[in-house]
């Protein structure tokens, strides 16, 4: 990356920057989920080296501002898993996995305290990450401080009470207040994924799969009677649908 960054490298890797890069690093981390969801072993090799690359890329323009090197940030990462392993690591002790995540929470708090950052405890979560993600990750850090529901059973009420809100709003053709109730809907079901143990974004992406496969199959049972999608009636469509959830 060097050699291609330097005079007489690369004209477009050259002229590449911090923001012109960005969009290719997400482009390519959804790329690996998409290779894991497929359990695609060759693809997420291929993949992961992709998104190191990325990192790579990253790197190498902070080191030529003289920012950090691609050494300091593995040097970084080295020292907080040890940090945050006292366990493993230290003489500390955790026998679960939620022991072991309240512990780093904690250590992660008290390192953003001796760094003299007095930022609020949602301020670390990315306001540019999917908003699927970002619900997850802030009602997991307000769970986290004690601001949470007792039991899954409570969360189920509050679905139903956010529904009946949104019934209210869609009777009274509020079309803001539909999207108020909307989000707010979204918002108790990723709390809902949380005390069920679920990944809310993972759960969906393979929805979206699941969806995106009988479709298909849809699409091409039309096509073989000679027909189209838009050509078709909603009952000839119900009935591939069904059949494709039978395979």
């Amino acid at each position: 990356m060097a050699r291609l960054r330097a005079p007489g490298g690369c004209p477009w890797d050259r002229e590449q920057t911090f923001d012109s890069i960005k969009p290719y690093t997400l482009e390519e981390t959804y790329e690996v989920m998409e290779a894991i969801d497929n359990r695609d072993w060759r693809a997420l090799a291929e993949e992961l080296g992709d998104l190191l690359l990325q990192a790579v890329f990253h790197a190498q323009m902070a080191a030529e501002e003289g920012h950090f090197t691609i050494e300091d940030s593995l040097q970084a990462i080295n020292e907080k898993l040890i940090r945050r392993h006292p366990h493993v690591f230290g003489d500390g002790n955790a026998k679960t996995s939620d022991e072991v995540k309240v512990r780093w929470d904690e250590i992660k708090q008290q390192e953003k305290k001796d760094r003299g950052e007095q930022r609020g405890m949602l301020d670390g979560v990315p306001r540019a990450m999917p908003a699927l993600v970002e619900a997850q990750q802030i009602s997991s850090k307000a769970a986290a401080a004690g601001f949470d529901w007792e039991s899954a059973a409570q969360v189920f009420d509050k679905v139903r009470e956010e529904i009946a809100e949104l019934e209210q709003a869609r009777s009274a053709r509020d079309q803001g207040e539909m999207e108020g109730e909307i989000g707010d809907l979204l918002f108790t079901i990723v709390n809902l994924a949380r005390f069920l143990k679920v990944d809310p974004e993972q759960a969906l992406r393979r929805t979206n799969a699941k969806f995106r496969k009988r479709f298909a199959h849809v699409e091409q049972g039309l096509a073989a009677r000679g027909k189209t999608v838009s050509a078709s009636t909603l009952e000839e469509m119900e009935a591939l649908w069904q059949e494709a959830k039978s395979l």
